[in-house]
């Protein structure tokens, strides 16, 4: 399943890096809102990777 393959790690990696940024660049943004950021960028990306990235090909058998 591409999901596990791709969009989940990407989404991680995503959530990963735009928490460690906001919490770097920009300490006055509340902590709650940093979380809601971070939650709708981590979707969002996984949303994307798992249209853009080719399906698997054992479903193609």
């Amino acid at each position: 399943m591409r999901i596990f393959k791709f969009s989940i790690p990407i989404a991680l990696l995503v959530a990963g890096i735009s928490w460690w940024m906001l919490h770097k660049n920009f300490q006055e943004v509340p902590g709650t809102s940093r979380v809601w950021i971070t939650i709708g960028a981590a979707v969002l990306s996984g949303i994307i990777a798992h249209f853009l990235f080719p399906k698997s090909e054992d479903e193609e058998r």
